[in-house]
């Protein structure tokens, strides 16, 4: 049956095909006239122009990024070997781990090939691909981080329904809520995107495909859909970020009436390492979308969209194993195993 079939005969093509399966939203740009042109294509200006920056900018990069998929990978090698980690704190940090490599996955890659291959160029349908799994992993991150504060919300103010409360059946369905949620965002800035115009100027001041930077590019009406993507922000970012606000709010007063000094630190230990997290995600994230609004300044945004995509999901595995002795032990117990 698949004998008459064509071999795929070119990167562009396969980029279009994959744009097909991933962003379901995806379709061809629109025959235009006058001064308006079909873009296939985008030019992706990347974190610096400089030719011998070059060699840095990727060495650097690429260690980062090797050394974000290595440590996510042990974090959640860690959970599903060691029994004493099946708990749903675990649970929800293995999903966390697996969102972190495909946050980095989605952007890195295609800057070390457009540096190493000294071509900036990304087409069409790479592009909404691009923006469509960078919402769904940063969305997903989000959620899962929100998740993981009502975990600890649970442990420490309702310690005897623990078990009860955050049963198996519980975990697993926040976590689908969250990716079906994820989802969900993902096509609409996909959609929206979509149905823009676009000029002959296709060069996007930053390091990947990002909705406000293609807003900026087209020739429609966009205020619409900058109200839409401030609208979507303020839904799927501050509804968890509220919900997180609540949690530890209600930690806090549980926290202050532990009498003794040794008990309010075990409990605040539990959530230490969450907390450093949540603070360094929506800090940087609430720095790269609200310094874009007041004060556009595109070589900033993008130095703070690498911290921001790049250097957290390479420090959320440290946080959680510097500070957390299960899994330092079983990380120790892997090493153990392959020495």
């Amino acid at each position: 049956m698949y004998r008459n079939q064509k071999p795929l005969g070119t990167f562009v093509e396969f980029q279009h095909r994959m744009a097909t399966v991933c962003c379901l939203c995806y379709t061809e740009p629109q025959n235009l006239t006058d001064n308006l042109t079909s873009v296939s294509e985008f030019l992706l200006l990347g974190l610096s122009d400089d030719p011998e920056l070059q060699p840095l900018l990727f060495g650097l990069l690429l260690t980062m990024y090797l050394v974000t998929v290595l440590g996510n990978l042990l974090i959640i090698l860690a959970v599903s070997s060691d029994s004493h980690l099946h708990t749903p704190m675990y649970f929800f940090l293995s999903n966390l781990s697996l969102a972190d490599i495909g946050f980095s996955t989605t952007t890195v890659p295609k800057m070390l090939v457009n540096i190493q291959t000294h071509s900036k160029y990304i087409t069409y349908a790479g592009c909404l691909t691009q923006m469509s799994f960078y919402f769904l992993f940063g969305c997903l991150d989000n959620l899962l981080l929100a998740v993981m504060a009502y975990d600890r919300f649970v442990a420490i103010c309702h310690p005897l329904n623990y078990p009860i409360i955050m049963n198996p059946r519980l975990c697993g369905l926040l976590v689908l809520l969250s990716f079906f949620s994820s989802l969900l965002e993902s096509q609409i800035h996909c959609l929206m995107v979509s149905q823009l115009t676009f000029c002959t100027d296709v060069e996007i001041h930053h390091f990947f495909c990002d909705a406000p930077q293609l807003l900026h590019l087209a020739c429609s009406y966009t205020s619409i859909n900058t109200i839409l993507i401030y609208f979507i922000g303020a839904i799927f970012g501050g509804i968890p970020l509220s919900g997180i606000l609540c949690s530890y709010s209600r930690i806090a007063s549980s926290i202050l009436r532990v009498p003794t000094t040794g008990g309010k630190y075990k409990a605040f230990s539990t959530c230490g390492s969450h907390l450093s997290v949540v603070c360094l995600f929506y800090g940087t994230g609430l720095g790269v979308y609200l310094g874009s609004s007041i004060s556009p300044s595109p070589g900033k945004d993008a130095v703070a969209s690498v911290v921001y995509t790049v250097v957290i999901p390479m420090l959320n595995p440290f946080i959680y194993s510097l500070r957390n002795r299960d899994i330092k032990r079983a990380l120790w117990g892997i090493i153990s195993i392959t020495a």
